[in-house]
């Protein structure tokens, strides 16, 4: 398994990984279906986004992005989804603790990453790869300004893997 930077030439396959709406606003929080894969593309235009892809045998298995904010110190792990034909075999852990080491080594104070409520295996492997849930007034008033209430995820080098 190899974690490279993502290319333009990746984002088709990546769009068309959701299998439903409902899996594209729970990777993505988008409101569309099937995603376009200039909306893929289009993601790399900011330039505090760093995108990786994960390989194995020469297939992209996975993709996350590092969203990186010097002014807060912080790195947050985001839009991370795994092939449906790669998912259950622990490519998903690999990939977020693949990105987890590039957030770690930009030096950064903390590493956080949201998720939609409703997505239980995600769930499971961030806090397999060292993330605790944050404080439930934090979550709140990071919450304020979003469509969901997501649960927020911190990571904790010293935390317990859990899964």
């Amino acid at each position: 398994m190899e974690l490279l930077p993502f290319a333009a030439a990746h984002a088709g396959t990546v769009a068309g990984w959701p299998a439903s709406a409902q899996e594209v606003v729970m990777w993505c929080g988008r409101q569309e279906f099937p995603l376009p894969a200039r909306t893929v593309a289009g993601w790399q235009q900011d330039e505090d986004v760093q995108a990786h892809v994960l390989v194995v045998g020469g297939d992209v298995v996975g993709y996350g992005e590092l969203w990186f904010d010097a002014e807060e110190d912080e790195v947050e792990l985001a839009r991370i989804i795994v092939a449906p034909g790669s998912r259950g075999a622990g490519r998903g852990r690999a990939l977020v603790r693949g990105l987890l080491a590039h957030a770690v080594a930009a030096g950064h104070g903390d590493v956080f990453m949201r998720v939609h409520p409703l997505n239980a295996a995600a769930l499971r492997c961030y806090r397999g790869a060292g993330f605790v849930t944050v404080d439930a007034e934090l979550a709140a008033s990071w919450n304020a300004a979003q469509p969901t209430e997501y649960v927020w995820l911190r990571y904790e080098e010293d935390a317990p893997a859990a899964g």
